[in-house]
């Protein structure tokens, strides 16, 4: 059985995760996890509350341990993440002030072996959900320190949606056919 590694596109809101995560599943012909707080509140029909944290967290994590069963019976050496319990963590500290600590250990016992963290330097699109154009700096900084403080290995992308791919797909390359090419920590 080959071993499966992970990465996951991560940031704030409307720096391409969703799309990125998609071409890079299509190129490299692998599963990418969905975001789970996109169909909870979608099924919800309104905003997650301070009550729904809980269950953002399990839900993700039944999500992620879904799809590495998936991938691990399909023999696939990598498994993409539109985001993660990452997300989770820094949305909360951002939305209600802090974040339980089950969640934190949550997303740290489910720790893939790398982020993307998108940058800010594409333009932000409104949706009807997006609500933080105007604090993108601000995000982008929760995410970073998030990642710092969960001690994440992760490196940034950015550039046009071009370069981002191709800078994707060069350091997903490296994870799986030179591993130790791919610091750990942060590049």
């Amino acid at each position: 059985m080959t071993s499966l590694r992970r990465v996951v596109v991560t940031g704030s809101e409307s720096v391409g995760k969703t799309t990125l995560g998609a071409q890079l599943a299509a190129h490299y012909d692998v599963l990418c996890v969905p975001e789970y707080v996109r169909e909870f509140t979608r099924r919800k029909g309104s905003p997650p509350v301070l009550a729904d944290r809980e269950g953002l967290a399990r839900g993700q994590a039944a999500y992620e341990d879904e799809y590495i069963a998936r991938s691990r019976a399909l023999d696939k050496p990598l498994l993409l993440h539109d985001t993660d319990l990452v997300s989770n963590v820094a949305y909360s500290h951002h939305y209600f002030g802090d974040c339980p600590p089950s969640i934190e250990a949550l997303a740290i016992a489910h720790r893939p072996d790398h982020y993307l963290l998108l940058d800010i330097d594409v333009p932000w699109i409104a949706d009807g959900v997006r609500d933080r154009g105007d604090r993108r700096e601000e995000m982008h900084a929760l995410f970073l320190t998030t990642l710092d403080r969960l001690e994440a290995p992760y490196t940034l992308i950015r550039g046009t949606w071009t370069e981002r791919l191709a800078m994707a797909k060069h350091l997903i390359d490296s994870l799986l056919f030179a591993p130790d090419t791919i610091n750990p920590a942060r590049t």
